[in-house]
């Protein structure tokens, strides 16, 4: 327990003594986020820090539930962009419809839901469509890779001659071009 400032002392030397022997017994080390920096620094002043800070420790939104609801269900659809099974897609797809079920049958606080159900078939058709596109991507760009291999071993071939050492790719080829026309 800190003592009383004594009478007739100076109320800043005695804060100073006080800090002094505070250093000496060891009290500042080891202190949770030392030589970090303080955070929310380089935000601007907010009167209610400290609210929004307990609300986002203690999980609580300052939004209507039904505004909640509306970015839940968001977070899923994104969610099933990442799904690796059919099966996990429904899965998401169901748990979303539940909660959306449950709050057309009591409503909830704040602004109108605006939000029906989700097909779960629609939303399996086109997650199926993006993971086809997603893989003719990748086998293009893997074909892609592999003609500017090729490109690349056969400008490598004729690394012996000073010109086509340093070249590779489309402009060696139009060297190869350039020196046949001039030969012939």
């Amino acid at each position: 327990m800190t003592e009383r400032k004594p009478p007739g002392v100076s109320f800043e030397t005695w804060a100073d003594k006080q800090i002094r022997e505070a250093e000496r017994r060891g009290d500042f080390t080891s202190l949770p986020g030392a030589g970090k920096p303080l955070p929310g620094m380089d935000e601007p002043y907010d009167e209610l820090w400290w609210v929004r800070r307990k609300m986002q420790r203690e999980g609580l939104s300052g939004l209507p539930a039904s505004l909640v609801l509306r970015r839940q269900a968001e977070d899923a659809m994104a969610e099933v962009g990442a799904a690796r099974t059919e099966a996990q897609v429904r899965r998401i797809v169901e748990i979303v419809n539940d909660k959306l079920r449950e709050a057309m049958r009591r409503p909830l606080e704040g602004p109108p839901l605006g939000r029906g159900l989700y097909d779960v078939e629609q939303v399996v058709a086109e997650w199926r469509a993006a993971r086809a596109e997603a893989g003719a991507l990748a086998a293009a760009s893997a074909e892609e890779a592999g003609s500017s291999a090729e490109a690349s071993a056969e400008a490598g071939a004729g690394a012996g001659t000073p010109e086509r050492g340093a070249e590779t790719g489309r402009k060696s080829g139009f060297v190869r071009l350039f020196r046949r026309s001039r030969s012939g």
